[in-house]
């Protein structure tokens, strides 16, 4: 097979629209053996599946059709000229993805994976030089879009900072970008200004992401979020189509929100509880734009009313830093979601998701600490989907996705046996 078993398995499951169990029964075998031939294959548990089952299913998603347009798509590249803006090889927004590109980007994803993992190693961006230009404060995208960069073999030339760069002298956009387009394979940019990275890639025609403009949108958080959330609901046996998203915070400024919620509106039937403080609600633009695809949205004002039935918890922090007339100075205690919340509202199966960071500083009322040892809290393993999706973004802008599987080999160096000490048993890893 030219692709790992995890990702033929998990494509095969998303093409077919069904569950774990569904997927599992359809093809004969118990619940408990796809589980382990799902895992990543340095997993203790992970057992290969029978070849009589992998010609199986791939009869059932039309004689080979699966292995054949993942073998396609490496050769000619269709999702880079798909997701083009402006005939350029650029991301800037959600809005540039319909459900079957953000599906082929999951696909390029989890051919990352063992990469991500510390289990392998490709050098197809050997010689690339990445600009992370940002204008706004910044560790986690940062630093996740270096290390997704270098893992391909990349290298970083890092800027942070508005008054450290040359438009603190009084250099417009155009020029800096310009400037950069020279010295630099691709760019992210992160900047405080909506509309700002827009006009960076107006400059350009080099690959540059949008790292999060202002208030406007962070494309590849919402990516990550979404791959997150499939990831998780595949793993409980649940499908996207129909599920119930609660989104909670600052919804008014909150970037990752406006633009998760975008792609969630690609599938069907989903129901969005939308639960913010007065006057940090949802913008009506999104929420028009979301009503698509006989999604429902309801807006409430207390956690109360809205997480029951919940499958996901999405929270934000408030961003004061973006506060223009608003009085609002965080969040009250009955605003706090905390494990005591999630026990009296929602069930076992919930996933509860934080973009990061969350302010855990006494009376911030954000995301509380106290759910860190609960397996509901799926925040650490949706920060680390952000290494294969951002390497995956590269890859498909930089037209190398068709090279990762055969470029790649073992780790010399002894990996970790899990990431961080709170790292659920069913992260991936062992």
């Amino acid at each position: 097979m030219s692709i790992s078993q995890q990702a033929f398995l998990r494509d095969a499951m998303r093409r077919l629209n069904l569950t774990r169990d569904v997927f599992a029964t359809r093809i004969g075998v118990k619940r408990r053996a796809l589980d382990t031939w799902l895992l990543p294959e340095g997993s203790q548990e992970f057992r290969a599946m029978p070849e009589v089952v992998e010609r199986f299913v791939s009869e059932i998603v039309q004689n080979g059709a699966l292995l054949e347009k993942y073998t396609q798509s490496a050769q000619v590249g269709p999702l880079r000229e798909r997701i083009a803006v402006n005939g350029k090889h650029q991301l800037l927004s959600v809005d540039q993805f319909t459900r079957e590109s953000v599906e082929d980007l999951f696909r390029v994803a989890d051919l990352m994976q063992p990469i991500a993992r510390r289990q392998k190693v490709s050098r197809v961006l050997e010689g690339a030089v990445l600009g992370n230009l940002f204008f706004e404060a910044s560790t986690r995208t940062r630093v996740s879009f270096g290390a997704a960069f270098c893992r391909l073999g990349g290298s970083v030339c890092d800027t942070t900072g508005f008054t450290f760069s040359s438009m603190a002298k009084g250099e417009s956009i155009y020029d800096t970008s310009r400037v950069m387009s020279g010295y630099v394979d691709a760019m992210v940019i992160r900047h405080p200004d909506k509309g700002s990275v827009a006009e960076f890639a107006q400059a350009t025609n080099i690959p540059v992401v949008n790292g999060g403009d202002g208030p406007g949108e962070h494309p590849s958080q919402a990516l990550l979020d979404l791959y997150t959330i499939l990831t998780e609901f595949s793993r409980l046996g649940k499908l996207l189509d129909g599920a119930h998203i609660a989104m909670v915070g600052d919804l008014k400024y909150g970037r990752t929100v406006h633009s998760l919620i975008k792609l969630l509106a690609l599938y069907k039937g989903i129901k969005f509880t939308l639960i913010s403080p007065p006057g940090l609600e949802m913008p009506d633009y999104i929420i028009e734009q979301a009503s698509r695809n006989d999604n429902v949205i309801e807006q409430k004002s207390s956690l109360a009313e809205g997480l029951t039935g919940a499958d996901v918890i999405y929270a934000t922090r408030v961003q004061k830093e973006r506060f223009a007339n608003e009085e609002s100075e965080g969040y009250t205690p009955e605003f706090q979601i905390s494990r005591a919340t999630i026990d009296a509202h929602c069930g076992p199966d919930t996933i509860v998701m934080h973009p990061l960071p969350r302010d855990s500083r006494p009376g911030a009322n954000d995301l509380s600490t106290d759910l860190n040892d609960d397996p509901r809290l799926a925040i650490f393993r949706q920060t680390d989907n952000g290494i294969p999706i951002r390497m995956a973004i590269f890859a498909v802008l930089l037209g190398v996705e068709g090279l990762v599987q055969h470029s790649m080999r073992d780790v010399t160096w002894k990996h970790p046996s899990h990431i961080g000490p709170d790292d659920s048993i069913f992260h991936g890893l062992d």
